[in-house]
């Protein structure tokens, strides 16, 4: 909130998500462009099935990555929903809370399919361990913020879901 609050003083609310979707991934970009490899090798996994199940798991984590980002409302997420109700000139209506597919066992399965995807690979290289281990600990801040958010906007709703589901795998803290 704080950040959207300062942001929204440069960009119109209308369209702070999408704006911030995009410099973002333009920032990643401008990472992924930039990235000097270091080939030194970290583990290397030959032969099946247990290369064939990582390729598997890397795949996997990407197909939750996008899907988890359909169950909750894809064009939101994104600051795409936003924009089209200013330029249709409908106020906005945040998407309502809701525990749909894998949201029901997990709290972040978007999360959770980039770290399996990060972090399946046959042949994981000193640059790939590195970006793995950065982006993971950057989702748990960003999670514990987010998960901070959503406690003070959902109130009691989703302190009974924090019980239900786990953070971010299947596991919940009690039933």
């Amino acid at each position: 909130p704080a950040f959207k609050r300062w942001w929204t003083r440069i960009v119109p609310e209308a369209i702070e998500r999408s704006t911030y979707v995009l410099l973002s991934s333009l920032i990643l970009a401008l990472l992924f462009w930039q990235w000097q490899p270091l080939r030194a090798i970290v583990w290397s996994v030959q032969g099946e099935p247990w290369a064939g199940l990582l390729t598997a798991l890397f795949w996997l984590g990407w197909l939750i990555a996008l899907a988890s980002t359909f169950m909750i409302n894809h064009f939101d997420l994104f600051g795409l929903r936003q924009v089209w109700f200013r330029a249709k000139n409908r106020p906005y209506a945040p998407v309502p809370f809701v525990k749909v597919l894998l949201y029901r066992f997990v709290r972040h399965p978007l999360m959770l399919g980039f770290i399996i995807a990060f972090w399946s690979a046959p042949v994981m290289t000193a640059g790939h361990f590195i970006f793995s281990l950065a982006t993971t600990a950057y989702i748990f801040v960003g999670v514990f913020f987010e998960e901070r958010d959503l406690r003070r906007a959902h109130g009691a709703a989703y302190e009974q879901y924090m019980r239900e589901a786990g953070m971010i795998l299947p596991f919940p803290r009690s039933r």
